[in-house]
């Protein structure tokens, strides 16, 4: 039973990574210099929910490494690499901290958004800071730290807005899913 559930799980990671893959090619909207509003954090959260903290960070971790290769790798250097792709990723794996909660889903979305964006605007403010414009959205900018809050919470909140709306509109149908409750029928 423990090897069938253990199969079961691999196959539903590899499948909705690949999802998440397929959905990051449809950007919603983009920002210059990276960074976009795209569906792709719906298959991760669901999956990290749904099997656990292990398997969630796991499932992150591939999607961050599959968005570097194959999204085009907007980087400056290794440690850009690291933190807005690997890390940025990975950490979307902390909505299986909600596993087995009643509304985890939800609670899910926002831990895992609230971690990438904090992952994105410390990497935004130290690694990036050289290339802060003078002026965005008609403000000065004279704090790197202040600039990378305002970047990166212009495609992060939308992108964990859309997800909870998601997951809202499939409660109802799709419910005994969101919360893994078919995992344990199994």
């Amino acid at each position: 039973m423990k090897s069938r559930l253990h199969v079961r799980m691999l196959c539903e990671g590899a499948v909705l990574v690949a999802i998440a893959q397929i959905l990051s090619y449809i950007k919603l909207w983009e920002m210059p210099w990276g960074g976009s509003v795209v569906l792709s954090m719906v298959p991760i959260v669901l999956f990290s929910v749904r099997w656990g903290l292990g398997p969630g960070l796991m499932s992150g971790f591939v999607f961050g490494v599959l968005q570097f290769v194959f999204d085009g790798g907007f980087a400056i250097g290794w440690q850009s690499i690291v933190g807005d792709y690997l890390v940025a990723f990975t950490v979307l794996g902390l909505a299986g901290l909600c596993h087995n909660m009643k509304n985890g889903i939800y609670l899910g979305t926002l831990l895992a958004g609230v971690a990438r964006f904090l992952v994105h605007y410390v990497v935004g403010a130290t690694l990036w800071a050289e290339y802060m414009p003078p002026e965005f959205l008609g403000l000065e900018m004279s704090s790197p730290w202040f600039y990378s809050l305002l970047y990166n919470a212009l495609y992060m909140l939308p992108n964990i807005a859309i997800t909870l709306v998601i997951f809202l509109l499939l409660a109802k149908p799709m419910g005994k899913y969101l919360r893994g409750e078919d995992i344990a029928l199994s």
